[in-house]
């Protein structure tokens, strides 16, 4: 948490007459949605205005969450984006540790002069002004209840606030299911249902929105899952083609490489997809225990993360990419 004196010089700078702005990372998920709407919500019920920029669009199935549709994506809105980021007086920078993770936006907003405040749970994060990080912690959207509580502004939460902070834990976590899922978790959870957060509704919105094209998809991964490495590494993957085939649509593959770690004695799941529009891979890891694929994807693939959950980069092509994860793998201890 923020020492007690930035605790003060922070509440200073939250005025109504500031302009305030909250950042989050590239392909928006539910915890950078859940704890920057959180974010903007808790500020509203202080009477402070706020913008939430985004450096592209996020899932459909995020867009219930109260006002999430309010937005301003930067790659739809460049100017607007810029503009407010220029002229902020302070800048929220969530679920991002530096900001070569925010695409086009970073540049802008190394140039800004406001005070950046970074609330994040990704390994070495780099310098601003202010720094909350704890790798501990399974989600930003507990920081963000967290930071809440150390203003001693509890009371404040309501239904809206509750509701976006909830989706971004549960997403986190896998459900709670994640090993990162405290006791103090569940805690704030209880909190955030008491406040308002509905478990079965937030569920049916983000999870139960299957379109017919994400299960053709996920037909086609499961059909031809491979296991390897003395059956403790799933490889799953998709190309352009069947991308294109299907419809894809953005979030569609969200959550598929879980799947390769429900197979009995996997430890690692590896997910491999072809971008849509440029020429490179896009990877996502999971894994189980001890096995940390923050510390793989960093070493061979351009990426990092959490322990148990990083994303990473290729510019070999789909084949090559895998076969080179395979020898990666060889010589990485699980």
């Amino acid at each position: 948490m923020f020492t007690p004196t930035e605790l003060l010089e922070i509440n200073t700078l939250l005025s109504p007459e500031s302009k305030i702005v909250i950042l989050t990372h590239y392909n928006p998920d539910g915890d950078a949605i859940g704890s920057s709407f959180g974010l903007k919500h808790y500020l509203k019920a202080k009477g402070i205005h706020a913008e939430v920029i985004v450096p592209n669009d996020f899932p459909k199935f995020l867009k219930w969450m109260p006002e999430s549709r309010k937005a301003i994506i930067a790659e739809y809105k460049r100017k607007v984006a810029f503009d407010l980021i220029s002229e902020a007086d302070v800048i929220f920078c969530l679920d991002f540790n530096a900001p070569s993770r925010i695409g086009i936006v970073g540049d802008w907003l190394i140039k800004a002069t406001g005070k950046k405040i970074l609330i994040d749970h990704h390994q070495q994060p780099e310098p601003f002004d202010y720094v909350y990080s704890d790798t501990v912690i399974p989600a930003t959207s507990q920081m963000i209840y967290h930071f809440i509580e150390a203003l001693d502004d509890e009371k404040l939460v309501n239904k809206d606030i509750a509701e976006c902070l909830y989706t971004g834990i549960m997403t986190d976590t896998g459900g709670f299911r994640f090993r990162s899922t405290s006791a103090t978790t569940h805690r704030i959870i209880a909190n955030l249902i008491e406040k308002g957060a509905d478990p079965s509704m937030i569920t049916s919105n983000t999870w139960d929105t299957n379109t017919v094209s994400r299960l053709h998809l996920l037909s086609l991964i499961l059909g031809r899952i491979e296991v390897v490495h003395d059956g403790t590494v799933a490889v799953l993957s998709l190309t352009r083609k069947e991308l294109q085939q299907y419809g894809f649509q953005k979030g569609d593959t969200e959550g598929f490489v879980n799947y390769g770690l429900s197979i009995m004695g996997v430890k690692m799941s590896a997910f491999f997809m072809e971008d849509l529009y440029e020429d490179f891979i896009k990877i996502s890891f999971r894994s189980k225990d001890d096995v940390d694929v923050n510390q793989f994807s960093r070493k061979y693939f351009n990426g990092g993360g959490h322990i148990n959950a990083a994303g990473g980069k290729s510019y070999e092509s789909l084949p090559d990419t895998i076969e080179t994860f395979k020898k990666r793998v060889e010589e990485f201890q699980l």
